[in-house]
């Protein structure tokens, strides 16, 4: 099975660690390509080549500011994303009632003793 393009699918583009890097940054506000690579210790030319990926993919909009290209996070491109997760929050549900059985088990029998 072939494999999307980076450029196209969402997941693979943030398969990549230090794009996840720079969208967790991003959360916070726009911010210039220098900022995003001083932050996230990343050369200029890598920040670059990773926000032009996350921007392809709907990720991330860009906007002039004088000299400056300002970029920011647009989390609509997530959905999909959020879509795919959401359908194992039943499991993530059933697992966090079974720990909370538990702790209750060992809360009760800390008291018997």
């Amino acid at each position: 099975m072939a494999r999307a393009t980076t450029t196209s699918d969402v997941f693979n583009a943030i398969a990549e660690p230090q794009r996840r890097d720079i969208l967790t940054l991003l959360r916070a506000g726009e911010r210039p390509v220098t900022e995003v690579a001083d932050e996230l210790g990343m050369t200029q030319p890598g920040a670059s080549k990773h926000l032009r990926v996350l921007r392809e993919v709907g990720l991330v909009r860009d906007r002039k500011a004088g000299k400056q290209r300002l970029y920011d996070l647009d989390a609509r491109g997530l959905r999909t994303v959020h879509e795919w997760t959401g359908g194992f929050e039943q499991f993530w549900n059933e697992s966090f009632d079974r720990l909370d059985a538990y702790v209750q088990e060992l809360k009760r029998e800390g008291q018997q003793e």
